[in-house]
C-alpha cells in the first residue's frame, strides 16, 4: 500500500489562471451588457457603463499574457488589479442599477486606482519587452 505524503496546495497567480478569469470576467461582463437592452434607460445605461469597464479590463488582462510572452514578466501583476478594480467598479454600477445600494464617490475612486495601478504595472512592464538576451 503506498501513502501519500501530504503535498503543498498554494495558489499560483500563472498565466493561465489569470487568462481564465479575465475570460470569465468578460463572459459576465457580456451578458451585463446584453441584458442592459432590455432594461429601462436610467438602469440600462449604469448597467452598460460597468459592463463596458468590465469588459476593457478584461481583454486587458488578456493582453499582460502577451506582454509576458515578448519578454515583459512584471505585467503578470498587472490583471490583480485591472480585473480586481474592474469587478469592483462594475458590481458597483450593477448593484446600483438593481437597487441595492447608492453609489459612493470613495468607492468608484477606490475601483479606478485600482485599475489604474494595473495600468500602470502594465506601462512599467513593457520597457522589458525585447530586452531578453541583448546585452
Amino acid at each position: 500500500m503506498k501513502l501519500r505524503t501530504k503535498e503543498r496546495h498554494e495558489m499560483r497567480w500563472t498565466r493561465q489562471f489569470w487568462m481564465r478569469l479575465a475570460t470569465i470576467n468578460a463572459f459576465i461582463s457580456t451578458l451585463a451588457l446584453i441584458l442592459s437592452a432590455y432594461t429601462p434607460e436610467p438602469v440600462s445605461s449604469i448597467v452598460r457603463i460597468g459592463a463596458q469597464v468590465q469588459f476593457m479590463h478584461s481583454m486587458a488582462s488578456i493582453a499582460c499574457a502577451t506582454f509576458m510572452n515578448v519578454g515583459a514578466q512584471g505585467a503578470r501583476h498587472a490583471p490583480a488589479f485591472l480585473l480586481g478594480g474592474s469587478l469592483l467598479f462594475a458590481m458597483l454600477h450593477y448593484g446600483q442599477a438593481v437597487g441595492f445600494f447608492v453609489l459612493h464617490l470613495w468607492t468608484v475612486c477606490f475601483a479606478i486606482i485600482l485599475m489604474t495601478i494595473g495600468w500602470m504595472i502594465m506601462f512599467a512592464a513593457g520597457r522589458t519587452i525585447d530586452k531578453q538576451g541583448q546585452g
